[in-house]
């Protein structure tokens, strides 16, 4: 049972540092680079750049979800302790709620810009890059992805809380 459960958690690492990774390479490199070009360029540059990386990012919070809820049952976490008052009162119980609403936030802000906003944004940009409208989806969508690397730095302080023990 030990071997699976460091197994399962070396997968939700590399799940969570494909993902993470892939944000902030996205964020510091990607974008940044893009910037420097023509708009109408890295606009479909970013969003062939995006749609690739939508489907790793889906996979990776599948992968997210099935070894989180596993490594939940090896701690001994049922779906009764998440209804129970006294069990959300703990420590523990405060982070694992913690981080399984940061990653639910995680999954609706994911949502909405990998197949809302994001298109929305780079279908304004090659209509007209120099638009009010494709610069306003544009800043929105680049203001939802920071937002989302925020939340995932979050979920890792849980994680870390839920490891180490809780310091508050």
């Amino acid at each position: 049972m030990h071997t699976l459960y460091v197994a399962t958690v070396i997968v939700h690492l590399l799940a969570v540092m494909t993902w993470l990774g892939g944000m902030f390479f996205l964020m510091l490199v990607v974008v940044p680079w893009l910037r420097k070009g023509d708009r109408a360029q890295a606009a479909r540059l970013l969003s062939e750049t995006g749609t690739r990386f939508r489907t790793v990012g889906w996979i990776c919070f599948a992968v997210l979800a099935a070894t989180g809820t596993a490594l939940l049952y090896f701690r001994g976490v049922t779906l009764d302790n998440l209804t129970d008052a006294g069990w959300r009162s703990t420590g523990f119980g405060q982070m694992v709620l913690g981080k399984l609403l940061t990653f639910l936030g995680i999954l609706g802000l994911s949502a909405v810009h990998d197949f809302r906003i994001g298109p929305m944004a780079s279908e304004a940009v090659s209509r007209d890059p120099n638009a009010p409208e494709a610069e306003r989806l544009r800043r929105l969508a680049s203001q939802m992805g920071r937002l989302n690397v925020i939340l995932g730095l979050l979920m890792v302080f849980f994680a870390v809380q839920i490891v180490r023990g809780t310091v508050f």
